[in-house]
């Protein structure tokens, strides 16, 4: 299929100055460099020259795309309280979310008409083809009225030019609700609300791992690839054990919890039940193992108690090695010393351990007599605590899997949340100054770096970065690192670096180091490159 793209030529039209900075005037040459492009195609042979025609589209592609973001920025300038809500964008995807979203919009729309589109189902390509007419027709509209209003008066915005703008961005916007709905399973307002209860279920997860020495603020600021296991499997646990009555709450429906957790449904009352008769020194030695990469063994003698270095423990405190008897008949006090309330256990309802609530959250319901016959259904603690541990990491690591869009998008909130807020910097002294200078000046060119087009660039870029930091390559449209150019997977992550902003995988970012001019006083996350080229040695942490 030839595009025509809505083409609409003007023969006879005065042009105004390519150097004219009005948004009207710049629509006119991007309007004007779409028409040219779909000319060539429309008059090449395809089959004679098939190189070129894949040249000319990708010229379409670029010119299309270039011609919707002025049409954008002339929207904002000239309607901004008029424009069409875009709140349903929150229920799409987050892998549909990128730059080009517009572009493929009006493609799809324009397929639609021409009757080739063959994504959609039949009744959903008959109910959608009306809304493409009228979306095609307006912005034909839009193109005459902006073209004719470029070349008379471009400063200016009459009303006729707003009411076609506000009528295209009205049936943009339906149709584009209307084609992601029909190809995507997009949320609903329930929905919607359910996950912002797990962002604040993880939000109140981390938090309670950072007072107990589980996690630290530097994994959090340098975005630890560990965690984005080590949060949900901490999460059930809080969801199930510590607030209860939150998102994972296992009295309401599986119809009423969210869909990323409701197939777990009767695995996690399994959990939950398991849970409840743990002991405090057992429930820290289960949640600590859980914050390990590997299936570790959570009763272990090799376990080291690095993690439990800053977790406060009830007096007197438990040795290790009692975790490793066989408890087949345990002794009553392990458990029933949970069932007790909050102030026969030491104060724990109000203290560190159980935060807004106390532990009689539901546990009294879990007689002594039920608490022995669970434990006797496994051979010693050891065995208890890995089944614990293999169900609980089974399901959270489900999630990367079944929801990874959905559970990218949690994090990505949680993160933007917990992490520390860089302060302000009040500008750079002067010895700063002359060591940032020599810093680039010493570096060695490197191609491709957007720090080592020259010395004098990378030391005006360090300077300018006391204001601003580089701006971070967008994950969607980085498929493969930076560095090595290994392909990224699910198990190979991207690792954004925050010197240069560029995406690359573990094994080519596995450094740290401070960014003080940057206004990053911690250390953070940095590729080989920048590592070993661009930093002094004294931000060097790794």
């Amino acid at each position: 299929m030839r595009p025509s793209l809505f083409i609409l030529l003007c023969p006879g039209e005065t042009e105004a100055p390519r150097s004219d900075p009005r948004l009207l005037s710049q629509f006119f040459f991007a309007d004007e460099r779409v028409t040219r492009v779909v000319a060539e195609i429309n008059g090449l042979d395809a089959e004679l020259d098939p190189q070129q025609y894949l040249v000319l589209l990708n010229q379409l592609h670029l010119s299309q795309a270039h011609l919707l973001a002025v049409l954008e920025r002339i929207m904002e300038e000239c309607i901004p309280t008029q424009r069409h809500s875009r709140d349903y964008l929150v229920k799409f995807p987050e892998e549909l979310l990128v730059d080009n979203l517009g572009n493929h919009m009006l493609f799809a729309a324009e397929c639609l008409l021409a009757g080739t589109f063959l994504e959609v189902e039949e009744a959903d390509g008959a109910h959608l083809r009306p809304q493409a007419r009228s979306l095609l027709c307006s912005l034909e509209l839009v193109r005459t009225v902006l073209r004719e209003q470029s070349l008379s008066q471009p400063g200016s915005y009459p009303e006729p030019v707003r009411a076609v703008l506000v009528q295209f961005d009205r049936l943009f916007a339906e149709f584009e609700l209307s084609y992601v709905s029909s190809l995507v399973a997009v949320k609903s307002p329930e929905e919607i609300y359910r996950q912002q209860e797990i962002i604040v279920l993880f939000c109140e997860t981390v938090e309670r791992a950072l007072q107990l020495g589980y996690l630290t603020q530097e994994m959090i600021d340098g975005y630890e690839p560990l965690l984005m296991f080590t949060i949900p499997r901490l999460a059930i646990i809080s969801g199930l054990l510590i607030y209860p009555d939150g998102p994972l709450s296992l009295e309401r429906s599986p119809e009423q919890m969210s869909r990323v957790f409701s197939p777990f449904y009767n695995l996690l009352k399994k959990i939950r039940d398991l849970l409840r008769v743990l002991s405090v020194e057992e429930l820290c030695l289960l949640e600590r193992s859980l914050c390990t990469a590997e299936q570790e063994d959570p009763c272990s003698p090799a376990t080291p108690p690095a993690w439990g270095a800053a977790v406060p423990r009830a007096d007197p405190p438990a040795p290790w090695g009692l975790l490793d008897v066989p408890s087949a008949t345990p002794s009553l006090p392990a458990c029933t010393a949970r069932l007790e309330p909050p102030c026969a256990v030491d104060n724990l309802g109000t203290d560190w351990w159980w935060g807004p609530q106390s532990p009689g959250m539901g546990l009294s319901a879990t007689p002594g007599a039920h608490c022995s016959e669970l434990r006797s259904r496994y051979s010693s603690t050891k065995d208890m605590l890995h089944t614990l541990f293999v169900c609980i990491s089974g399901v959270a690591d489900q999630l990367q899997t079944n929801f990874a869009s959905d559970l990218r998008s949690i994090l990505k909130t949680v993160f933007k949340i917990v992490a520390s807020q860089a302060e302000p910097s009040e500008g750079p002294s002067a010895s700063q100054k002359e060591d940032s200078d020599l810093c680039a000046a010493d570096a060695p060119h490197v191609a491709d770096c957007p720090l080592c087009s020259s010395p004098t660039e990378a030391a005006g870029l360090q300077r300018a970065g006391t204001h601003r930091r580089p701006e971070w390559v967008p994950d969607s449209t980085c498929s493969q690192c930076s560095a090595c150019r290994s392909p990224f997977t699910l198990l190979r992550r991207r690792h954004h670096c925050r010197s240069c902003g560029k995406i690359f995988c573990a094994r080519c970012s596995p450094h740290t180091a401070a960014l003080p001019h940057y206004g990053q006083p911690k250390p953070v996350r940095v590729c080989t490159h920048c590592y070993t080229a661009h930093l002094s040695p004294a931000p060097r942490s790794r």
